[in-house]
Formats: structure tokens, C-alpha cells, sequence
């Protein structure tokens, strides 16, 4: 899995990937966003120096999603991943997961914890980070649930932030 950043110019591509999983949004109980709406989200994204927008390659180099993420968000120290998006075509094939630990891998210095929020009732979601080693943090249904990992500490170093949110 090979992680871009996406400038500007790669907002009709994430469109294109938005239209290509149509199920996401559906799930959310809206549509598909307009090819305007997109490059408008991406300009306000690219607004804030915390914000990450990735564009997701596969081994052959076809664009098989995006990730979104906010960097010190909640708090210092967390990494919040607001949207992980695969092709509904390329599910369930280990993309999802491989992105993931990609990210676990280069997280940047000072990251204690991943935060992972799951839009709207997505039960398969939940058990998509569940999978991967994250457990649930906190509850704001009906918009959205947490899962929450720490970051290994580097060199040995037991120090670990308790798996919470700002107001538990």
C-alpha cells in the first residue's frame, strides 16, 4: 500500500473514488457529494497545517481509496483518523487493513494514540478496527462511535495515555 498526499488537483479523484462507494454514503443517509462540494471540502482541508488527505495505491499503483486523518486531535499526542474510504469493488481484500498498519508505521513523532471514529450505526466498521487491535472509547451515537490503540512507545518506554476522550 503506497500513501499520497492529495493536493488540490486530485480532488476530481477522490470524487471519483466517493462515487465508486456509493454504500459509505448511503450508510450516512446522504449522497454522493458533487465533484464542487469535493474540491471545496479538500481547499478547507488543506486549510488546517493538522489535517492529512491521502490518496491510496495498491502494488500496482491503482488508486483504491483515501485516507483522511487530523494530527494532535482531540489532544495532543492522538492521531484521528476521520475517514478511511475503499472502493466498494476492492473491499474486503485487505486493503482497509494494509493502509491502516501503513499509517500505524509512520506515524509522526509524539503519537501516543489512533483514534478512529465510525460514522452513523456501522456495525461492520466497528468490527473493521476491532480486528485490527482497536477497542471502543466512546460513545456519541447517533453521529458517531470511537475506537481507540496507543502507540507502541518507542525503545522499550512503558508510558502509554489511558484510552480515553476530552469530557469522559
Amino acid at each position: 500500500m503506497k500513501a499520497t498526499p492529495l493536493a488540490l488537483q486530485h480532488a476530481p479523484l477522490l470524487h471519483e473514488l466517493y462515487a465508486s462507494a456509493p454504500g459509505y454514503f448511503a450508510l450516512l443517509g446522504t449522497r454522493v457529494p458533487t465533484p464542487a462540494e469535493v474540491a471545496r471540502d479538500v481547499e478547507i482541508a488543506l486549510l488546517d497545517p493538522r489535517r492529512r488527505l491521502e490518496l491510496l495505491h495498491d502494488e500496482a499503483g491503482e488508486c483504491v481509496g483515501s485516507l483522511d486523518y487530523k494530527l494532535d486531535y482531540p489532544e495532543p499526542g492522538d492521531l484521528t483518523i476521520n475517514l478511511l474510504l475503499i472502493r466498494e469493488g476492492r473491499q474486503s481484500q485487505g486493503l482497509g487493513e494494509a493502509a491502516v498498519r501503513d499509517l500505524e508505521g509512520r506515524v509522526p513523532p509524539g503519537t501516543t494514540r489512533i483514534l478512529a471514529s465510525v460514522l452513523g450505526d456501522n456495525p461492520r466498521g466497528a468490527r473493521f478496527w476491532e480486528r485490527l487491535g482497536y477497542t471502543f472509547a466512546r460513545d456519541a451515537r447517533p453521529v458517531m462511535t470511537w475506537y481507540a490503540k496507543p502507540v507502541a512507545a518507542p525503545h522499550g518506554s512503558s508510558a502509554r495515555r489511558p484510552l480515553s476522550l476530552a469530557g469522559d
